[in-house]
């Protein structure tokens, strides 16, 4: 299986940002609904379910993370730059949009409202406009396939042999009030 379609993406931090987002696309918070001071976590979790395997396969992924920065650092840009574009109103527009085409893409499927909160386009743009909004600094790292022993016991089966790449609304790694940037993601998925 090819690893771009074995791919998982999501925020963890805050850990209630599908929350977050069904409220703010109600009209029940405004924008931003993330605070300056929290901390917010993107993840990318590249051969979800068969793994990274093999030469090709990490250097597909790795393309994919670099593609992933890209983007982020391109999105962050154009906000900053049209801070517009951050307004309530238009960010609920564009989330409306998406929610609509996933409606329409995925039928009469249960959880509509889940996938829409959970939508990769939806948290990336989350991701951007919050650093973008309070002009933070943002980073990215990626962990190549992992080995058993460099995860938790209880998440061998998730993440042995899975690439993993990290985004931050922190300058650096030594800027996170953390030991490693793996560290709350552990903990995020030793919960889920």
């Amino acid at each position: 299986m090819p690893v771009v379609s074995d791919s998982y993406m999501g925020i963890f931090m805050p850990p209630d940002i599908t929350f977050r987002i069904k409220q703010f696309m109600a009209a029940r918070v405004d924008f931003p609904f993330i605070k300056k001071d929290e901390m917010v976590s993107a993840f990318y979790l590249l051969g979800r379910e068969h793994g990274v395997a093999g030469e090709p396969e990490v250097k597909a992924a790795t393309d994919i993370a670099r593609r992933t920065v890209e983007q982020a650092a391109k999105d962050i840009r154009l906000y900053t730059a049209t801070p517009q574009k951050m307004d309530a109103r238009f960010t609920r527009e564009n989330y409306t949009k998406r929610s609509l085409q996933i409606v329409v893409d995925s039928g009469a499927q249960a959880d509509v409202d889940k996938r829409v909160a959970g939508d990769p386009a939806i948290l990336s743009d989350c991701f951007a406009q919050h650093v973008a909004y309070h002009e933070q600094g943002f980073f990215f790292e990626l962990f190549q396939p992992f080995r058993a022993d460099q995860v938790p016991p209880a998440l061998k089966d998730k993440l042995e042999g899975r690439m993993l790449l990290l985004g931050f609304n922190v300058k650096d790694r030594q800027a996170l009030q953390f030991k490693s940037s793996l560290q709350p993601f552990f903990e995020w998925m030793l919960k889920v």
